[in-house]
């Protein structure tokens, strides 16, 4: 283990998808591994700081580090603990030498006339870790004319995303508000963060929502998963682990990943276990952890790692200007909600039925604290996710529109694989209105759809390339529903082919 330990920028997950800024550092990152050697580039020296070779503190942390062969670099406290052990023990240098005996390594016997710097660069030195040093504010990293206004956010959103207008409005303002914090330093008023929770049936859009999110601001983004959050301790991922990925996404840069946007999913499945006896080490006990980080502190992380242990440094992220952003699907909200409000008079004129609100899809848009706290979500978690929105259950007509609408749509990508074969392929709109009601009997959301055209097309992706004749096929309402065969026309027809997914 050596004083760095480089991560290749391939292995790091970042890019446009989550937000990264990775291409300003490739240049720099191969510099520094074409040079041969860490720590003899005027660069490493300037971006980078040096690990201890023991505790693997930073130079930051630990002081002025000791150089020595091999590119080795050993702090203060650490050589001197090693001299006092060395002191303590009775034994003689040379006798510590020959006693030496260290797996896949030569007998250190055998090392008479050879210097100590020539062994390493013999028998090379293990992989090193970059760890960047926080650089000095001198004007702000965000510069706020870059990020585009909320009704911008919403327009890009609105070429990927379907429906769901209150929750694309409720991110775009968020985000803006969020960067014009970070941007701008208010003496007299301080502006605190708006954390987001997103509520909303399975299939309705919340990743997706969030990656496009990603997408359209090219900001740090990382998305981690609440199922896998236990109380630190126990066997699962700890609670920093998702300041972890999104430090991995930001390529490292501490000050990238103080500026970025968390999205932790399934944040329901950490609710409180209800009638249990054991205790709660991955529902109460990781909403009460998770506190620190949406409030804003200083958390300690593993560069490279998902868990701290004794081979990787810690770098410390300050979570203050962190954007987080909780999503959920709440099974069993819908109850709760109709149990609050059937709890109105039931006798005399203003009385309700109690079956009133069994044909509401979107009850979730009636939600208020008193129900998340009656799932299971404690009091002083819901008050640090201020800002709560609700997506609809997708109606057949929003199935329809994502079938065909969206720059990705389903059906755009079905007729790009086909037109590689230069076929044709169209749909019937009675066939798109059946396969959306499918769907809604699926009860999985946009999900659905994808699994139900697969369903219908393998036949047609098997056949179709069998036949070079074929220059058009059209799915109708009858091979969906089972009664017919898609129509096929041939070559001879002189039918025009589609060239792009768009066509």
């Amino acid at each position: 283990m050596s004083d760095y330990r480089e991560v290749d920028d391939n292995d790091i997950t970042g890019g446009s998808d989550n937000g990264g800024a990775n291409a300003a550092g490739n240049s720099e990152t191969g510099n520094i591994q074409n040079s041969g050697k860490a720590g003899n580039s005027k660069h490493d020296s300037d971006e980078y700081e040096k690990v201890c070779y023991i505790c693997h503190r930073t130079e930051s942390k630990a002081g002025k580090m000791i150089s020595m062969p091999g590119n080795i670099y050993v702090c203060t406290d650490c050589m001197q603990r090693t001299l006092d052990t060395i002191n303590g023990s009775g034994m003689s240098y040379d006798d510590m030498i020959k006693n030496m005996n260290i797996p896949n390594m030569p007998n250190m016997n055998n090392l008479n006339g050879m210097m100590f710097g020539d062994f390493m660069d013999n028998y090379g030195t293990p992989d090193r870790q970059k760890v960047k040093k926080k650089k000095e504010k001198s004007e702000p990293d965000i510069d706020l004319k870059s990020i585009p206004a909320p009704h911008h956010i919403k327009e890009k959103l609105d070429e990927f995303v379907v429906g769901q207008d209150k929750a694309k409005k409720v991110l775009s303002v968020a985000v803006y508000n969020h960067y014009k914090r970070v941007a701008e330093n208010v003496d007299d008023v301080e502006i605190e963060k708006s954390n987001i929770l997103m509520i909303g049936p399975t299939g309705s859009g919340k990743t997706y929502l969030v990656k496009t999110l990603a997408r359209i601001l090219q900001v740090p983004l990382a998305i981690a998963d609440a199922t896998s959050l236990t109380e630190a301790g126990y066997i699962g991922d700890d609670i920093e682990s998702v300041v972890s990925k999104l430090l991995a996404a930001a390529d490292n840069d501490v000050e990238k990943a103080e500026h970025g946007i968390i999205f932790v999913d399934e944040i329901d499945k950490i609710a409180k276990k209800k009638e249990t006896r054991s205790r709660d080490v991955s529902g109460e006990s990781v909403q009460q952890g998770m506190l620190k980080l949406l409030e804003g502190s200083n958390v300690e992380v593993p560069v490279g790692a998902n868990s701290k242990n004794a081979m990787v440094p810690l770098v410390t992220v300050n979570t203050k200007n962190i954007l987080f952003i909780c999503g959920g699907a709440f099974p069993g909200l819908d109850d709760i909600i109709k149990e609050r409000l059937n709890k109105q008079s039931s006798i005399g004129f203003n009385a309700d039925l109690k079956d009133k609100y069994d044909e509401d899809k979107n009850l979730c848009d009636k939600v208020t604290m008193e129900d998340l706290r009656n799932f299971g979500m404690i009091p002083e978690f819901l008050g640090r996710l201020p800002v709560v929105c609700s997506l609809q259950r997708l109606t057949k007509e929003m199935l329809v529109s994502i079938l065909k609408e969206p720059k990705n749509a389903i059906l755009k990508q079905y007729k790009k694989l086909l037109a590689m074969d230069e076929v044709n392929l169209e749909f019937d709109d009675d066939a798109l209105g059946i396969i959306a009601e499918k769907a809604i009997e699926k009860d999985t959301g946009a999900r659905a759809l994808r699994s139900i055209l697969e369903e219908y097309m393998l036949d047609i992706m098997y056949e179709i390339p069998k036949d070079g004749n074929i220059g058009k096929v059209t799915i109708t309402a009858d091979y969906i529903n089972g009664k017919g065969a898609p129509r096929i026309e041939m070559r001879g027809l002189e039918v025009p082919l589609i060239g792009s997914a768009g066509a």
